[in-house]
């Protein structure tokens, strides 16, 4: 389909705001009360999911149906829905789910609108705090309240001076990957992990330099890659490529920063 022009752009942003917003405050009610808890994943694995996840992604799900009943849309607890127009919605109801079930605060409503080739709108929204980060070509911006902040990743081309994240060092499943995650935290200033869809978010805000992750699905990153790239950064795969489908992303405030990474992290890339 043609490229969507700025109006559009905006458009889209102020709806995809909306929708976190309503999903917002769908979740907060089960938000540090008693839930029960189910496993998505057999084998011993854990991808927890809760009534809240469901409620969220259907009440996103049927607004974007009463507005736009041309789109897809594509989600985490209900699937894929292609549509006619060529947009499509991508969802994550609640990203970080595990830390949502015990109180803590690092996660997020994640949206994004895909054009059919790559997320052009990109929106995080915490309704706990009141954080919504939003991303296009328009350029990225924190919003709380009735105050606003534009989003700037800061300079760090070091590893030595770079902070970086990963949700679980427990995600680098093969060798290679534990290797050149490891060859990377170990020269790095800081490092923290639990951060789930957070440490993309306050990498766009320069308080981060460095998220590398694997085992990522499309909705875990397609939402989060125009936050990151309106405020200065980049996200790709480990090879380099396009990181749309998720797997192994590295995301980086500092272009300098990322091709260091990704000399270290590439051999490890499949």
């Amino acid at each position: 389909m043609p490229r969507l022009d700025d109006r559009q752009i905006a458009t889209y942003t102020a709806f995809a705001c909306c929708l976190v917003e309503s999903a917002g405050r769908v979740i907060l009610p089960h938000f540090r009360a008693i839930l029960t808890v189910e496993n998505k994943t057999s084998g011993g694995g854990y991808d927890p999911v809760t009534v809240a996840d469901r409620a969220a992604e259907q009440a996103i799900r049927d607004e974007i149906a009463r507005v736009y009943p041309g789109h897809g849309i594509r989600g985490e607890e209900f699937g894929f829905d292609a549509g006619r127009d060529g947009l499509t919605w991508v969802i994550d109801p609640i990203d970080g789910t595990r830390a949502f079930v015990i109180g803590l605060l690092h996660w997020g409503v994640l949206i994004a609108l895909n054009d059919g080739e790559r997320p052009v709108v990109g929106v995080m929204h915490q309704p706990y705090v009141g954080e919504t980060f939003v991303g296009s070509r328009l350029g990225a911006e924190l919003r709380r309240g009735a105050a606003t902040r534009t989003l700037k990743t800061r300079r760090c081309a070091d590893i030595r001076d770079a902070i970086v994240c990963a949700t679980d060092p427990a995600m680098f499943k093969e060798p290679g990957e534990r290797d050149a995650f490891r060859a990377i935290t170990s020269k790095a200033r800081a490092r923290r992990y639990g951060t789930d869809c957070y440490a993309y978010s306050l990498l766009a805000a320069g308080f981060a330099d460095l998220v590398i992750e694997s085992r990522l699905k499309a909705y875990d990153i397609q939402p989060l890659i125009p936050i990151i790239e309106g405020a200065g950064g980049l996200v790709t795969d480990w090879s380099g490529g396009t990181p749309y489908e998720g797997g192994q992303v590295i995301a980086a405030g500092d272009r300098e920063l990322h091709a260091a990474a990704l000399e270290v992290m590439k051999p490890a890339s499949r």
